[in-house]
């Protein structure tokens, strides 16, 4: 079927908008989304196969998610997070430092595994914590939730936006801390998390309560541990680095091997979002080939936005705003060309808005208990509880911790790369 170019582009634009409105929805499942529309488009003659399938998916992308969602499994299994737990909340005295330690935990985490998989093994502790300290439960489990979130642009593997960038820039795993003799988006990103989590600090300031829990033994297994430095190392050091398909692959089996209900660890791995991306990478490639984003970005220096700060902020701010409502995976594969054709036509260095666009979208997610699925998951297991999540009461805590963040490592970001 040949259609002309401006009927392509309509298409493609109401496809978009009726995709991107469902997954905001979330009364369908995404990845049945995503493929239904991939597979219009390859119907349509929009997209042919052979570009769809082998040019615009990321594969690399795709293995390394599997790797690490492996890997979270086997980790979880080890017992690490407990035995850390058990060996370091005996030695805490006031509750607010027990409650950051369980937050700093959950970021620590979250840095190297999916963040849905730290609030599902922290949890526990958090219940566990709460009850003792006859606490409130939602204060411990929304602050969880959204330092697990936080780090999303700490590592190359922390959060699949992130994966996603390094793989449409050829970043390798160091260079997300010192990247074109600049600090890099990493080391930014950490700075950031501090300042947030201090601002968690100021908001526990009156938990005074005295902690009183006894150590427990916790038998922790190493090899998880093992296969995750292995892991970096070979992401980090070439010849291997240059195929990280290869060793995402190479991760999640062995990952697999370690876990002792493999097939409760393949049951339980996240199938739907691999789907999901296979679909929304398709969609996104569309939107570039008929032309929409250059068109938005010429809207946007059309307006006058010539400026690179006024740019830079209106990126990351508005990454902010709408990753508070939609999934980021799509918004980043969206805004990655779109970033590219702004940085052209205002003549800055592409990185500079990669990094923020990154930023904001990756710990937007925390302004709204929709906004992430870890945030999802914590509000679930309060409502099973009896808690009614208030919207007013979820942003009274999400709000400052996730601008700080934000707004510190946009200060570094301008000081540093413009």
């Amino acid at each position: 079927m040949l259609l002309s170019p401006d009927i392509e582009k309509w298409i493609v634009l109401i496809l978009l908008i009726v995709v991107f409105g469902l997954i905001l929805y979330r009364k369908i499942a995404i990845y049945y989304l995503s493929l239904i529309a991939a597979a219009i488009l390859i119907l349509l003659g929009i997209m042919h196969p052979k570009v769809a399938f082998l040019e615009s998916i990321s594969w690399d992308v795709l293995a390394i998610y599997f790797g690490y969602g492996m890997l979270a499994i086997a980790l979880r299994d080890s017992q690490m997070p407990s035995f850390i737990a058990s060996w370091i909340l005996p030695k805490v005295k006031k509750e607010k430092y027990a409650l950051l330690f369980l937050c700093t935990l959950s970021a620590v985490l979250s840095s190297f595994m999916a963040n849905p998989v730290v609030v599902l093994m922290l949890a526990p502790l958090a219940i566990e914590m709460a009850t003792r300290l006859r606490a409130s439960l939602f204060l411990y489990l929304i602050a969880l939730a959204i330092s697990s979130n936080v780090v999303t642009t700490v590592s190359m593997v922390a959060d699949p936006p992130a994966l996603i960038l390094a793989m449409a820039t050829q970043m390798k795993f160091l260079d997300f801390y010192w990247f074109q003799g600049r600090i890099g988006l990493g080391t930014l990103s950490a700075v950031g998390v501090i300042a947030a989590l201090l601002t968690l600090l100021f908001q526990f300031r009156n938990l005074n309560n005295t902690v009183d829990m006894k150590p427990e033994p916790v038998k922790m297994t190493h090899g998880a541990l093992l296969i995750f430095f292995l892991s970096i190392v070979a992401l980090a050091s070439p010849p291997t680095s240059n195929y990280p398909g290869l060793v995402g692959l190479a991760l999640g089996f062995a990952s697999l091997i370690l876990v002792k209900d493999k097939k409760e660890a393949i049951k339980e791995f996240d199938w739907a979002s691999i789907f999901f991306l296979i679909g929304i990478f398709i969609v996104i490639a569309s939107v570039n080939k008929v032309g929409l984003l250059k068109d938005f970005a010429s809207w946007m220096t059309g307006m006058g936005l010539t400026q690179p700060l006024v740019v830079l902020t209106i990126v990351i701010w508005l990454s902010v705003l709408l990753s508070a409502f939609i999934d980021n995976v799509p918004y980043t594969i969206l805004m990655i060309p779109t970033c590219t054709y702004l940085a052209q036509s205002i003549g800055v260095n592409p990185f500079l808005l990669y990094f923020g666009m990154l930023i904001g979208t990756g710990i937007g997610g925390n302004i709204t208990p929709v906004g992430a699925t870890a945030n999802v998951l914590a509000c679930g297991m309060l409502e099973k509880r009896g808690y009614k999540i208030r919207l007013g009461e979820y942003m009274k805590i999400s709000i400052p911790f996730s601008c700080v963040a934000v707004l510190v490592a946009q200060i570094l970001l301008v000081l540093l790369w413009m």
